[in-house]
């Protein structure tokens, strides 16, 4: 669909940039993996962990650390405030939990705010740690993309069934809002600006 272009806020959240661009650049990391969920109006997200061969993410056995800024209150500061803000997903983390499990788990899901609003139910819960410099017509157009929207029934028997410890409700769930068309990254990398023109807004 086209290319886009984020900035990292290094000095603010260092760790949580450094785990992003290692799964950018190593042959582990978000090449042809799948845009996996799309909330219309809100925020896309990617990075989910899985099999690859599924177009989920296999992140690196080596080249990231433990993020311990995700207890860090100082890294949430900042707001999702405006379309084309880049997050760590947190409270909208999509991975199973037996991934999570793992002692050597490191969460590299993130999401993108599409707008056309802020996205403050997202503030205070996952770390904005970037944005879109260049690109956001290709976010947008990512966004409007038709997604599986089960019936209202259905999202009331899912809800009795989580009430109830089924857990076959939160599996369900994974499939809400995913694109009815796969939506690859088909290349990342990082690009070497020796100088950086980046927007006031870029802390």
């Amino acid at each position: 669909m086209g290319r886009v272009v984020l900035g990292l806020y290094g000095k603010i959240v260092p760790i949580t940039v450094s785990n992003f661009k290692a799964m950018c650049v190593g042959p582990m990391g978000y090449k042809n993996t799948l845009v996996h969920k799309i909330l219309p109006g809100q925020f896309l997200v990617a990075g989910r962990q899985g099999r690859k061969d599924k177009g989920e993410v296999v992140p690196p056995s080596s080249g990231l650390v433990r993020n311990t800024e995700t207890v860090d209150s100082r890294a949430f500061m900042l707001e999702h405030s405006r379309p084309g803000v880049l997050s760590l997903c947190l409270s909208e983390n999509d991975d199973e939990d037996d991934i999570k499990l793992d002692p050597n788990y490191h969460n590299v899901e993130f999401l993108i705010t599409t707008g056309p609003g802020p996205c403050p139910e997202l503030d205070g819960r996952n770390i904005v740690f970037g944005s879109v410099l260049e690109g956001m017509d290709i976010v947008r157009a990512i966004s409007s993309a038709p997604t599986y929207k089960p019936a209202e029934r259905i999202r009331q028997l899912n809800d009795l069934a989580g009430f109830l410890g089924d857990e076959r409700a939160q599996i369900a769930r994974t499939f809400w809002n995913r694109p009815l068309k796969s939506i690859y990254i088909s290349d990342c990398g990082e690009l070497k600006v020796t100088k950086p023109s980046l927007t006031p807004s870029l802390p």
